[in-house]
């Protein structure tokens, strides 16, 4: 049998650029989802951009539908590969053609109407990744599993708990990881029935009691062909009507994964990977060599610090923070905080040192006086002096003047104004 390294760079990589992204809303207004920032410097897009690179597999294509320019425009600056080299990473944007006069209706639909263009592809395998999840993972173990079992599909999947399960599509394995059962989105104890993993497997996998449930990680690996005819029909989705499909008629390996995976899907899980990204020891850091997230080089200034107390912060290159009080916060690239507290805070920084406003802004940044904790700034705001972003009506969801509330944090939108004395 081949070795797995020779057989990753026979992989084709299909990343899925995702819907309307409402649940992340108001971050995708002018965004998609795999192009918004994260992590003082980076974009969501790169983790799984990054995975493949370092998995030996180098022939990408992004599926982008909705609010895509940045998207476009971050992977055409960043991804370029040597002049001898096979690899890259190409813009697959939803058309209409002469076949086909409708937009993606779901994940399996956005690869079936790009099956052409892979199809094409002298390569043997096909991987299916999701452009918002937070992880790192050696694809080339997925191949390993496929290739060990015979299998025509591998999943990666991960345990979980009977509440979380209800998030993911469930997989019901045998002692072997074969997938005998795939139920998407299981929320009632009559639809989680009988999805319990043994506790054998559990055992054997080094999982919890407390975590039963095996949890898609939306990771697909097809081989070619397989993949071909799943989608010979109408189906929509892979999670809800592909993978069900082809569990009752073909070998579907699972993939135990045991490290930090996180779906950045909503607004508060984006928060929550910040917070742990701020951890004294982080489940997840982007600080490991022999893995490396890549990103857009951008060759700015080493961030300036004058006067300030940081307490667990990540801190974007070029940014400048002045007699300032941060605490389990992030601040991205060229921020500009003078004088002020802010507490489990993102600030996503400024796309530019010379960013364009109204005359009667305040400047872009966070300006003196202002105490700011729970919250989202994003790119460009302008926060005037004296202002305090802490939720003091402790709601869960509303729209503001210039600002929103989801699941509880204060989000201020791109290029967004709040002016000198706001309380929020």
């Amino acid at each position: 049998m081949p070795r797995v390294e020779d057989l990753a760079h026979d992989v084709t990589v299909l990343i899925l650029g995702g819907g309307r992204g409402t649940r992340l809303y108001p971050l995708t207004i002018n965004r998609s989802k795999p192009a918004v920032p994260i992590a003082a410097k980076y974009r969501l897009i790169d983790i799984p951009i990054s995975n493949a690179i370092n998995s030996h597999m180098h022939r990408m294509y992004v599926l982008t539908q909705f609010n895509s320019v940045s998207l476009h425009r971050h992977i055409g600056r960043t991804y370029r590969f040597d002049t001898f080299s096979k690899g890259y990473v190409q813009i697959l944007a939803a058309q209409q053609t002469e076949g086909d006069s409708s937009w993606f209706q779901g994940t399996a639909d956005a690869v079936r109407q790009n099956q052409r263009v892979f199809s094409q592809i002298q390569g043997e395998f096909v991987l299916i990744l999701a452009g918002d999840h937070l992880y790192r993972m050696d694809y080339r173990d997925l191949l390993a599993d496929l290739m060990l079992h015979d299998a025509d599909v591998a999943i990666g999947v991960m345990p979980c708990s009977e509440a979380e399960i209800a998030g993911f599509g469930a997989a019901r394995v045998d002692d072997d990881g074969r997938i005998l059962e795939f139920r998407e989105k299981p929320k009632t104890a009559e639809e989680r029935a009988g999805m319990e993993v043994s506790p054998e497997l559990l055992e054997e996998n080094g999982v919890r009691a407390d975590q039963p449930y095996l949890a898609s990680m939306g990771i697909y690996l097809f081989r070619t062909q397989a993949l071909l005819e799943a989608l010979d029909n109408n189906l929509v989705d892979f999670g809800g009507d592909v993978i069900p499909a082809e569990v009752g008629r073909r070998r579907v390996q699972a993939h135990f994964f045991k490290g930090y995976w996180r779906d950045i899907g909503t607004t508060r899980a984006f928060f929550d990977a910040h917070m742990d990204l701020v951890k004294f020891n982080p489940p997840f850091s982007f600080h490991d060599q022999d893995w490396p997230i890549y990103t857009r080089p951008r060759h700015l200034p080493g961030a300036r610090l004058d006067d300030c107390c940081f307490t667990r912060v990540l801190l974007g290159d070029g940014s400048k923070v002045v007699n300032s009080k941060v605490e389990d916060s992030v601040i991205g690239l060229r921020a500009n905080i003078a004088g002020a507290t802010l507490k489990r805070t993102l600030v996503m920084g400024v796309d530019s040192y010379y960013p364009e406003a109204p005359a009667d802004a305040p400047p872009v940044g966070i300006g003196e006086g202002s105490v700011i904790s729970n919250a989202i700034i994003d790119k460009n705001a302008r926060i005037g002096r004296n202002v305090k972003i802490i939720n003091t009506a402790g709601l869960q969801e509303a729209d503001g003047d210039g600002w929103f509330v989801r699941d509880g944090l204060v989000v201020i939108p791109k290029n967004g104004i709040v002016p000198d004395g706001t309380v929020i």
